[in-house]
């Protein structure tokens, strides 16, 4: 298998998404993938475990992509060897009425991570700065004072919520959490072919719903907005990577190769030690134990 170094993925100086790849090559079989991927998220679920044991950090996983990338389907085959209390999914959709009585990042604070366990965000905070771009009228929903209309949403508002998500990953980051940022990067012709494969297959039409296709008519928009905001917003202790997700098995192979080289840089996390007297005691223990049967 082609070995991709995943410093060539982290944004580290402002990108252009249009000269970025949306697939990668691996060289390799699809069988040899799942064997890859398979040792990589036993790897991961062993070190979540010894990071749960630890109990010092927690891991905060954002993915984030148009509609099709794959990241439901990456969550599921990622994960898979997790203790379930290991990780929690978190999807953000549409505001309900209780968090829009909140700030925007309210929802996603209360979401956090608990020490010694990863959350993944599917669909993140950045909904924020992107949906809402595309469709400022949104904005109008969060009753914030002084604006009133979209015409009161200025370029300063924006960079205003540039900055309060910079320092909401900062804080957390500060206190434990390892942030790793994740864009899926898909073309728009291979987007095309996974919404015409969702129609063509009756088991997979639940997935589609024509407003797929209006945010489609936005693409350009998104591409933009998410230029914007991964130049912006990746930062040293909250980096954002480029995933080519044109082929869905090639983009889980990077984001688990990416996690596990990434949190092994913790050479920090390690099992706790016993109590020495507890440690000396052992044999009498392990005699007594044996006493029972």
């Amino acid at each position: 298998m082609k070995n991709i170094p995943i410093e060539s993925l982290k944004v580290t100086e402002p990108i252009k998404l249009n000269e970025l790849p949306t697939y990668i090559d691996l060289e390799c079989s699809e069988k040899k993938k799942d064997k890859v991927l398979n040792e990589y998220r036993e790897a991961l679920s062993d070190h979540q475990d010894m990071m749960y044991a630890h109990d010092k950090y927690s891991v905060l996983i954002c993915l984030q992509g148009m509609d099709t990338a794959g990241k439901d389907s990456l969550i599921r085959e990622v994960f898979k060897e997790f203790n379930p209390r290991g990780v929690v999914i978190e999807s953000f959709k549409t505001p309900s009425s209780q968090e829009l009585e909140h700030d925007y990042l309210w929802r996603h604070y209360i979401a956090l991570p608990e020490r010694g366990k990863y959350t993944v965000f599917n669909r993140t905070h950045y909904e924020n700065v992107l949906v809402t771009r595309v469709h400022p009228e949104y904005i109008l929903n969060e009753n914030i004072p002084g604006i009133n209309t979209t015409d009161d949403i200025t370029p300063e508002f924006w960079e205003n919520r540039f900055d309060s998500i910079i320092n909401f990953e900062k804080h957390v980051q500060q206190n434990g959490i390892i942030i790793l940022k994740f864009f899926l990067h898909l073309s728009k012709k291979e987007q095309g072919a996974r919404l015409l494969r969702r129609l063509d297959k009756p088991k997979h039409n639940w997935k589609f719903s024509p407003g797929d296709l209006k945010e489609r008519s936005h693409w350009d928009d998104y591409q933009k907005y998410y230029e914007e905001a991964i130049n912006k917003t990746s930062k040293p202790d909250a980096p954002w990577y480029i995933i080519p997700a044109d082929n869905k098995e090639t983009a889980r192979v990077l984001v688990a190769k990416t996690i596990l080289e990434e949190v092994s840089k913790y050479t920090d996390i390690v099992y706790p030690e016993l109590n020495e007297a507890i440690k000396k005691d052992i044999p009498k223990y392990q005699e007594q134990l044996k006493e029972e049967k």
